[in-house]
């Protein structure tokens, strides 16, 4: 059988990864392409309850306290309940282009963190078995990387929320958690050959929102045509 594609769009807290997901199904929607965004976690499904406990500090105050096999599941689990209740059913048209606002790849940079460096190729492994092979989601074609240093992300993030902090989740509100992200992204963007598009200018700010989307729509046209 043959499937549509799926294109993810991965970053930092704060990278863009909603409004360049968005733009991007616009784009290829205007060049006839039948396009489905997918937001994930999805936090309107009952599936998100575990992980809505862990990212709200349920389970322990302190990210790097809450088991990264555990917590991965979680995330997983709310994917696999949503693939198949949502959008297996686009997936497997073979003109479909699935746009997803993170995905198994989030755990590659949350849950990694939470893992001594000489165990990270063992928890990818263990992870890409988990959640491709025995959840049976489907793996991704294209993985583009948001690039932006962790300073300008936090930076983003106070916008975001307006500068109340209380609205920060488990993961945002750890500066120290984040530097490990930050680390695990940029392991795991090399070793899977994610496309990289850096976000800053040749003045070290955040580039225009167009200049970045027309580099992910030229990423993602060579995955539809190639």
């Amino acid at each position: 059988m043959l499937f549509g594609k799926i294109i993810v769009i991965e970053g930092l807290d704060g990278s863009g990864k909603k409004t360049q997901s968005r733009i991007l199904a616009d784009q290829l929607s205007e060049r006839g392409h039948n396009v489905k965004i997918i937001s994930i976690p999805n936090y309107k499904s009952l599936s998100s309850g575990p992980l809505r406990i862990y990212l709200q500090g349920g389970l322990s105050e302190n990210a790097f306290d809450v088991n990264a096999y555990a917590a991965s599941s979680f995330f997983a689990v709310d994917r696999f309940i949503n693939y198949i209740k949502f959008w297996k059913d686009f997936y497997q048209k073979k003109d479909s282009i699935l746009i997803c606002d993170r995905y198994t790849t989030s755990n590659m940079i949350y849950q990694l963190a939470k893992i001594k460096r000489e165990c990270w190729d063992e928890f990818l492994e263990w992870l890409i078995e988990y959640e491709y092979k025995k959840l049976e989601i489907p793996e991704p074609d294209a993985v583009v990387y948001l690039k932006i240093p962790l300073k300008i992300s936090q930076e983003l993030m106070k916008i975001r929320y307006k500068g109340d902090i209380s609205r920060r989740d488990l993961h945002e509100s750890d500066e120290k958690y984040l530097v490990e992200c930050e680390l695990a992204a940029q392991y795991s963007s090399r070793k899977f050959n994610w496309n990289i598009i850096d976000c800053l200018d040749k003045n070290e700010k955040i580039d225009t929102t167009e200049r970045i989307s027309n580099k992910i729509l030229k990423i993602a046209k060579s995955i539809i045509e190639g």
